[in-house]
C-alpha cells in the first residue's frame, strides 16, 4: 500500500486530472517518492515502476497526436517534436502547471532540500501519474490528461524544434569543424538524485560546462551555453 493521500488533496487533484479513480491507491502510489517509501517499508514501494510505464504511455499518446497534427511532416521532423514533448523540461512544465509538487509524499529531509521543486522528482512523478490514469481508466483516461496538458506545447512551434546538441552539431558541420565532443567531468549526489557535470568542446572555441540531473540534460545545457558563445562572437 502506498502513502495515503489526504481526502481533500485527493479530491482537488482528481479534479485537475479529470478522472475519478476507482482505486485511489493507484494515485497515492504515483505520488510516493522513494525517500518516503524508504522510511515506511510497509507501503510497498515508491512510484519508480510507475514512472517506467507512464513514460511509455506518454510516448505512445504523443506520437499519435503528432502524426495526426502534422500529417505532412516526415519521420525525422516528427521525431524531433516527440523528443521535445516527452523530455524532462516538458514534464516539469506540466507538473508545475497543476501544482503536482504539493501532492508528493516525500521525506522531510527531501522536502527541506527543495524536493517539491526538484525537476527530476517532478518529471518522474508526472510520468507516474500518467501511469496511474492508464491503470485505473485505461488509455482513454491517460490520453484525455495528456492531450489537455500537452496540446498547448504541441501547437506552440510551427517548425520542428531542434535541441541545442543538434544545433551545435549542425553548426560545426557547416563550418567544416569536427563534431562536438562531450565528456563527463564529475558526478555528485546520491544514486537516486545525481548531479552530472558535462563539458563540451568544439575546435577553436573555449569549452563549456553545465550541470544536470542526467547526462543528457547536462549535455544539452552545455551545448546551449556554447551556442550562446558562438552567437556573441558573430554579433
Amino acid at each position: 500500500m502506498a502513502g495515503n493521500l489526504p481526502v481533500d488533496n485527493a479530491h482537488r487533484l482528481t479534479k485537475i486530472l479529470g478522472h475519478q479513480f476507482s482505486d485511489n491507491q493507484r494515485l497515492a502510489k504515483a505520488l510516493t517518492h522513494s525517500s518516503y517509501s524508504n522510511l515506511n517499508s510497509g507501503l510497498g514501494g515508491s512510484n519508480e515502476r510507475m514512472e517506467f510505464l507512464g513514460d511509455r504511455v506518454l510516448g505512445l499518446v504523443i506520437a499519435d497526436l503528432l502524426l495526426t497534427q502534422f500529417s505532412n511532416e516526415d519521420e525525422g521532423d516528427i521525431a524531433r517534436r516527440h523528443t521535445a514533448l516527452v523530455r524532462q523540461e516538458a514534464l516539469v512544465l506540466v507538473a508545475e502547471s497543476i501544482g503536482l509538487g504539493n501532492y508528493i509524499s516525500m521525506s522531510l529531509g527531501e522536502e527541506d532540500t527543495g524536493g517539491r521543486q526538484n525537476a527530476s522528482i517532478l518529471a518522474d512523478c508526472c510520468e507516474a501519474v500518467v501511469a496511474a490514469l492508464y491503470l485505473d481508466g485505461g488509455l482513454a483516461a491517460a490520453r484525455n490528461f495528456i492531450e489537455d496538458k500537452w496540446r498547448p506545447m504541441l501547437e506552440a512551434d510551427l517548425l520542428p524544434p531542434k535541441d541545442p546538441k543538434t544545433t551545435l552539431q549542425e553548426w560545426a558541420q557547416s563550418n567544416n569543424l569536427p563534431l562536438p565532443v562531450y565528456a563527463e567531468i564529475s558526478r555528485q549526489g546520491p544514486d537516486h538524485q545525481p548531479v552530472f557535470k558535462i563539458e563540451v568542446r568544439v575546435e577553436d572555441l573555449p569549452p563549456a560546462t553545465a550541470d544536470g540531473s542526467s547526462k543528457r540534460e547536462a549535455e544539452q545545457k552545455a551545448a546551449k551555453i556554447l551556442l550562446g558563445v558562438i552567437k556573441n562572437e558573430v554579433d
